[in-house]
């Protein structure tokens, strides 16, 4: 039983066609035989070890889900975690700084959601007063004596980092003093520093002694202390996820130069031992693995990932560095359709109606007719499949008492509702929907 507002997210989500960012387990399907696998790895990152993983699935075949799955799952479990996202504008992948950019607005705990950095910093430095604290030598009415041997404490713990981004400790103690102070515009200011937010007022950067903005070599740094500081506040480790990499095979050869180059650098410095606490997974398509735009024009990347897939999938190896998802058949899309036809249910009018006219097998008929329209290819179904489910079926027999879907309902695929990779598959290529009959 999933909350009303958990169910409410999860259905508006796939309304939208979109993959919803909770209560993917609610959910979820063809993800036993890797569980085992992940949490195993999960476990060695909170021991203190470090991961890299490569997906490899079609577009539309759930990378993002999975992606947002596993995350999830890891969050149940300690960790914190994040998801960027590839573009060559806004966040390419070889410059770092934006990386840790949108990894610091993107990072989520369980307990509080997205956005959670300043919240991590204020119980870090609510962790380390405990400890100073702890041996009974301190007054903890001696605000002024708690603030000096909590910042020698801190430069401590801060130690390894100090030694390649001394920034890093400086605008933390500089945001501690402004919040004792009271100074609010100052804390915020450092804060969005730290975040690796461009356009910082110079003067509050003055007041921390920084100069500038975060840059490439200082970001890997930040990422490094940001695991340290989860550490010590509890936290089991980060799992951050890379989606969409495969655009780098539509960028500039310059651009996707870096960009492989900065997918090696990442796996030389976890193997080398930098990001302690850290699981990384990448998310790609076979072409970005194998084609002759992607990993292939590095080789010593290519090198790294490479996996023989060659045998039956079902032999797949999950504790390889590169996995590929399961295939999606008509029984896993039709089984995922049940279970969203049962969240649906639990907050619909009438619970019952829903689940006897949009029963398992009209689910596995929508679920045929679908992938019919897609040629075949299964794989590239579930997110328009799950979108046609809510919005235009279950929607409909929840909110008008006379709708039967298999008397007032045809499938319609139109081109400007479906991705690239739908829309290569349906053959589509005029505005005009094409219409099939579910009975």
């Amino acid at each position: 039983m999933i909350s009303p507002a958990r169910r409410s997210e999860i259905i508006d989500a796939l309304r939208r066609g979109t993959v919803p960012r909770n209560g993917l387990d609610a959910f979820a399907v063809g993800v036993d035989r890797l569980q085992a696998t992940l949490d195993n790895e999960l476990s060695s990152v909170s021991s203190g070890g470090a991961v890299f993983k490569a997906l490899r699935g079609e577009y539309g075949s759930g990378k993002t889900f999975f992606g947002r799955w596993l995350q999830e799952r890891a969050r149940a479990a300690g960790f914190a975690s994040s998801e960027v996202q590839i573009s060559e504008t806004e966040t390419p992948l070889h410059r770092m700084e934006t990386i840790y950019r949108r990894l610091i607005e993107r990072l989520a705990t369980a307990d509080a959601g997205e956005g959670a950095f300043r919240g991590i910093i204020d119980g870090w430095f609510y962790v380390l007063e405990q400890d100073v604290l702890a041996d009974g030598q301190l007054d903890p009415n001696d605000a002024q004596g708690l603030m000096a041997a909590t910042g020698v404490l801190m430069e401590q713990r801060l130690a390894s980092i100090n030694k390649v981004a001394p920034a890093f400790s400086a605008a933390l103690r500089a945001y501690r003093e402004a919040v004792a102070r009271g100074e609010t515009a100052l804390a915020e200011g450092l804060v969005s520093w730290v975040s690796g937010q461009p356009n910082v007022a110079a003067q509050i950067k003055r007041t921390a002694g920084l100069k500038g903005d975060i840059d490439h070599f200082g970001a890997a740094s930040f990422i490094a202390g940001v695991l340290a500081i989860l550490r010590d506040s509890g936290y089991q480790g980060l799992i951050l996820v890379i989606d969409e990499v495969e655009t780098l095979q539509r960028m500039r050869a310059d651009t996707r130069e870096k960009g492989l180059n900065g997918l090696r650098q990442w796996l030389d410095e976890i193997d080398a031992g930098r990001f302690p606490g850290l699981y990384l997974m990448i998310n790609g398509t076979p072409a970005f693995y194998d084609g002759p735009q992607g990993v292939q024009r590095l080789a010593p990347l290519a090198q790294r990932l490479h996996v023989d897939f060659s045998t039956e999938a079902r032999f797949d190896n999950p504790r390889a560095v590169q996995i590929r998802l399961p295939n999606f058949d008509l029984g896993l899309l039709s089984q995922v359709g049940c279970k969203v036809r049962d969240i649906f249910a639990e907050g619909a009018v009438d619970a019952d109606r829903v689940r006897s006219l949009v029963d398992d097998s009209y689910v596995h008929d929508l679920a045929v007719a679908v992938a019919g329209k897609l040629g075949g290819k299964v794989g590239v179904a579930p997110r328009i499949f799950l979108k046609k489910l809510v919005a235009d079926v279950l929607d409909r027999v929840d909110q008008f008492a006379d709708f039967d879907p298999r008397q007032h309902y045809a499938l319609t695929l139109a081109p400007n509702e479906l991705t690239r990779s739908e829309a290569a598959a349906s053959g589509l290529s005029s505005i005009d929907a094409i219409e099939l009959d579910v009975e």
